[in-house]
């Protein structure tokens, strides 16, 4: 078919002009102009500059899109356990076409400031610790023990000798300080100080000990005799009550024949030490002074039980006296020891299977021990040379703090009945008061706030 004669000819230079320019107006979003710059929001990171160490974790390879894989892999295995962690999830043909689960993330891709963070913030429920193959970034703060007592008493006529046993915390949050030839009790809540007895100018008290309800209190004395008293307060023993006002012996106990260092009570056996070098077995129940006697100590460390009068264990490692020794409350059989100046050293030993376990030099006279109830701790008194109270993790004996302020060997210590402040006391005359240990609830608190 032929054209008009009004028609005008389009060259072919013009047609492919105009279809250009028709291209250009479809595809107007994907153009891009030579002559100017066109600038983005869109940040898409060069994969080998990328910061893949900070969290751990390999490159994923050139042509594959795995920066959510470490993620990917941590949900899967919260959600169906560890056995899942290395299984692919089946993939329907939608989740095949559609892209990759990706993670946004701060710390990765950065221009400038790099944070180093640990896997587990990546988990959702923040509780990596059973799951495989991660790296527990997670780093405890030092605990912070304060270094100077919170309360300070006058302790006048606290004698200096190594070998008694001075004070003592009962349940009830009384405390027992034998001065002189008299013993004092200090009630912790109320302030109030009570004399509970005196012994007279031809006797000297050697020993306090608490039983363990915290209603009587025995009191060794230097004469021999071991008197067990009836704490001052409304108490009610065998159903009967007793005057606040008044203070009265109920018992009087002989057999030693030198003075009484040591005390300590089993529900209603009184154990005694004497520096006959003999231990009298004591039940308060019976009419008799004693129910056994054990001998047998010179030089050494002895671990007995209630079935013999012969010492089940022996250790001679010490070359010194031990006065301090204390069982672990933690770990059944676990005692440790400590040897006076000659000595220095803090030793452990596991009861049940006979075994010494470790050994620590103290550099100085180790004067008493005592665990914590509620932490795997320990705290050390010392004399020679530097007197000073030490606060020590088991097993690893790293030093939490060293408390000063005792200008004598600190001689006695006691634990309050929460288990969170320690008593000491010395012959410079004083009782301090420190807070060392933590309590359970804040022990529980600390480990929700990491998993919570």
């Amino acid at each position: 078919m032929e054209k008009s004669s009004g028609e005008k000819k389009t060259s072919p230079a013009a047609e492919a002009a105009s279809l250009r320019h028709v291209e250009r107006l479809i595809n107007s979003n994907h153009y891009t102009s030579p002559s100017r710059t066109i600038y983005s929001d869109r940040f898409i990171p060069s994969r080998s500059a990328s910061k893949f160490a900070l969290f751990d974790i390999s490159a994923p390879p050139e042509g594959r899109d795995d920066s959510s894989s470490a993620y990917t892999t941590l949900l899967r295995t919260a959600l169906f356990g560890p056995d899942a962690a290395g299984v692919a999830p089946p993939l329907t043909p939608e989740k095949t076409a559609s892209p990759p689960m990706t993670l946004p993330s701060r710390n990765i891709f950065r221009y400038k400031t790099e944070t180093r963070q640990s896997m587990h913030s990546l988990s959702p429920f923040m509780c990596d610790d059973l799951l495989p193959g991660v790296s527990h970034g997670r780093v405890k703060t030092p605990r912070k023990v304060p270094r100077s007592p919170f309360k300070v008493l006058d302790a006048p006529a606290l004698q200096d000798d190594f070998y008694l046993n001075l004070v003592d915390w009962s349940s009830h949050n009384v405390l027992a300080v034998g001065l002189g030839n008299c013993v004092y009790l200090w009630n912790a809540c109320s302030s109030k100080v009570t004399k509970l007895c005196d012994l007279g100018i031809d006797d000297l008290v050697c020993s306090v000990g608490w039983a363990q309800r915290g209603t009587h209190l025995a009191v060794g004395t230097s004469n021999g005799k071991v008197q067990a008293l009836q704490k001052c307060g409304a108490n009610v023993i065998d159903a009967a009550i007793w005057d606040a006002s008044r203070c009265k012996k109920i018992r009087s106990m002989e057999g030693h024949r030198l003075r009484v260092g040591a005390l300590a009570w089993s529900s209603s056996l009184l154990s005694s030490g004497g520096r006959d070098k003999n231990i009298y077995q004591r039940d308060i129940r019976a009419q008799e002074d004693f129910v056994s006697k054990l001998s047998g100590h010179k030089s050494e460390l002895f671990v007995w039980n209630q079935h013999s009068t012969q010492p089940v264990l022996k250790y001679c490692e010490h070359t010194a006296a031990v006065k301090a020794i204390a069982w672990s409350p933690h770990l059944h059989g676990l005692l440790a020891s400590g040897g006076g100046t000659a000595d220095r050293c803090i030793r452990f030993w596991n009861t049940t299977t006979n075994s010494h376990l470790s050994c620590m030099d103290t550099g100085s006279q180790v004067c008493n021990l005592v665990w914590s109830k509620n932490v795997n701790e320990l705290v050390s008194t010392h004399g020679y040379s530097q007197n000073q109270i030490i606060v020590w993790r088991y097993p690893t004996m790293s030093k939490l703090a060293t408390l000063t302020g005792h200008t004598y060997r600190v001689l006695y210590l006691a634990i309050s009945p929460d288990g969170q402040t320690i008593v000491t006391g010395a012959g410079d005359e004083t009782l301090r008061f420190w807070n060392v240990f933590p309590s359970p609830k804040s022990q529980f608190d600390s480990e929700w706030k990491l998993v919570r």
